[in-house]
């Protein structure tokens, strides 16, 4: 469908029993995030909530809450969009077959973007926007579904643009309200590019915050698009529609589909603190400096519907981006990394402490003895292509059967662990870059990072049940089988590393003389609570790779360094504990909770939901 706007395809939706009415008033602050989460976790339907708390507009959530749902909503361009970025990876497919790939061709030069003459919009100011607050730690009410469009200084216009989704903070911390705006985004981002170079010129980079509008929009701003390929096209290919756009009298780009619209400007080096924000990885990120975004105005269409998300452990609303991208982009990564087949970025991990891969092994056929070769230097190749370089950990094998599959995460899992040589295959990168929102490191954008490659036959079989050598242990209690091979131990809260050290060596001390009973345990996971570590592979993955700096906090049962290398003789050990300097989880508030019941209760907008 080539929907003009956001209320056309909610309308749509709501045709086809894909979304509900929410009548009833509902709070701005936590309750419209609790309810939205309640229905994710329910799988149930988008929402538009009629009666948002201090503001007349409406607004919607959980669009894109199913693959089935996004899948329905782009139903006649998927398709066009799969061929598109496949002729991007592999344009000699073009000449190969070109009567086959001519409508591919003509979809992208119907896509380029419109310019129009003038816009038709109500001046408003921030103040009348349903200033959602997510959860109760946050800093203040954010934009969560933006879309953030900067054009380059040095190439002026919208085929160098970039649009980026990242988060906007409306209210709190020492924004003026009304005249102010925090602006949050991370490392390896095209904003980021254009600062810099406006920076450079002593120029404030203009930026312009698109909400709602069309939802090819949205999934643009988000999609890890091919080098060339802009974001407004690709919007149109998506959306079967032009994107319109237009300038104010100041400069600033509107998108005139939009619902929304908050433009401004960024000084050069002008930042306040923003945050604390429920982020993706399940925790708060907390509060530091980001760019001061002045606004200069706000915009908004007749009867405009304001679109949010909510973020926080996955799986969330983002998590189903994730799976539509995948499906959209398919083998667009593995094209750009020779050798690379297949690479997973696992969601319940938070996505960007853990990667998953599979590679080739294809340098020393020769040789009778097979370990990881063109695995380290693929390994090397893919922490330094774009978003995948803010990886913590990194598997990464070859499987001549092509019978493993990266999202098929225990197996995978257990493949690796099977054939891991701990004296060899373990390769660390420390002092260097991880996510903005990973709190396990040593500061903010700094940790280390773990290649775990593995590779040959295998060595050991994986305990199916808790080896008796770590039921007994002193300090080290409650052990709980995560999976086949990964045992996890609960011992007292985290104080200090050099504390850590010394229980460590008191773990080493009571195992390394009964190492031959371990040679079954691959991984032994130190944690604060090994039965909720241990309940499901979800919560095994989350605690391990999220609370974990490789650098500081990996150890090693009869471990050695040799030549500068690491290893260890027995399983490797991870301290997931929580530290003094990690962010805080994400709770729910029981009391909201209970608020929101009346909406889920016979005769509310959601009765049979959740």
């Amino acid at each position: 469908m080539a929907y003009s706007s956001l209320e056309e395809c909610l309308l749509d939706l709501e045709r086809n029993g894909h979304l509900v009415r929410i009548k009833e008033e509902v709070d701005p602050h936590l309750e419209m995030a609790a309810v939205h989460l309640r229905v994710y976790e329910a799988k149930g339907p988008a929402l538009l909530f009629e009666n948002v708390k201090g503001s007349k507009y409406r607004a919607a959530s959980n669009i894109f809450g199913t693959l089935d749902r996004s899948k329905f909503i782009f139903r006649d361009t998927l398709q066009s969009v799969q061929k598109l970025i496949e002729l991007k990876g592999d344009p000699m497919k073009a000449l190969k077959s070109p009567i086959q790939n001519l409508s591919t061709g003509l979809a992208a030069l119907k896509a380029l973007p419109k310019k129009q003459s003038s816009f038709s919009f109500d001046k408003i100011q921030v103040s009348d926007l349903p200033l959602i607050q997510h959860w109760p730690m946050d800093g203040g009410a954010f934009v969560t579904l933006p879309q953030v469009y900067t054009e380059d200084a040095d190439k002026p216009g919208i085929m160098k643009s970039n649009l980026g989704m990242y988060r906007i903070q409306l209210s709190g911390n020492e924004y003026e309200l009304n005249k102010e705006i925090g602006l949050h985004y991370q490392l390896h981002r095209g904003i980021g590019i254009h600062q810099t170079k406006a920076n450079a010129k002593g120029q404030p980079l203009k930026v312009s915050c698109f909400v709602g509008g069309p939802p090819s929009h949205t999934l643009s701003a988000v999609m890890p698009l091919p080098e060339g390929i802009s974001e407004m096209t690709f919007a149109g290919v998506l959306g079967g529609r032009r994107f319109r756009y237009a300038y104010d009298a100041l400069g600033n780009a509107i998108s005139t589909d939009a619902d929304f619209v908050i433009t401004g400007e960024v000084d050069p080096l002008q930042n306040k603190p923003e945050g604390p924000f429920g982020d993706h990885l399940g925790y708060y990120s907390l509060t530091h400096p980001f760019p001061l975004m002045k606004v200069n105005n706000v915009y908004a269409k007749k009867n405009a519907i304001w679109a949010f998300t909510v973020v926080g452990r996955p799986p969330q609303e983002d998590t189903s981006f994730g799976e539509l991208i995948h499906e959209l982009t398919g083998n667009a990564i593995p094209q750009e990394v020779p050798g690379l087949k297949e690479v997973h970025a696992v969601d319940a991990a938070g996505v960007h402490p853990l990667l998953l891969a599979i590679g080739s092994e294809r340098y020393t056929p020769y040789m009778p003895t097979k370990q990881p070769a063109e695995l380290l230097t693929i390994a090397n190749h893919v922490l330094g292509t774009g978003q995948l370089s803010l990886a913590k950990f990194l598997f990464i094998t070859a499987d001549e059967s092509n019978q493993l599959h990266t999202h098929q995460v225990q197996p995978y899992l257990e493949y690796i662990f099977e054939r891991i040589d701990l004296t060899r295959d373990l390769h660390f990168h420390t002092n260097t870059t991880i996510d903005t929102l990973d709190y396990s490191g040593t500061g903010l954008n700094s940790g280390s990072k773990l290649v775990l490659a593995a590779y040959g036959d295998k060595k050991r079989e994986l305990c199916r049940e808790v080896p008796s050598a770590l039921k007994e242990l002193q300090q080290f209690e409650n052990p709980q089988l995560c999976m086949p091979g990964v045992v996890a131990l609960q011992t007292k809260k985290f104080t200090t590393y050099e504390e850590a050290v010394k229980e460590m060596e008191m773990l080493n001390g009571q195992l390394s003389i009964v190492n031959g009973e371990l040679n079954t345990v691959a991984q032994i996971i130190v944690c604060d609570d090994s039965s909720f570590t241990a309940a499901t592979l979800k919560n095994y993955l989350w605690v391990t790779y999220t609370r974990c700096n490789p650098s500081h906090d990996v150890y090693g049962i009869d471990s050695f360094i040799t030549h500068k290398h690491w290893g260890c003789r027995g399983p490797v050990v991870f301290d997931v504990r929580m530290k003094p300097h990690n962010a805080p989880a994400l709770e729910k508030d029981p009391a909201v909770e209970n608020k929101i019941d009346r909406l889920f209760a016979k005769g509310g907008s959601l009765e049979g939901i959740g």
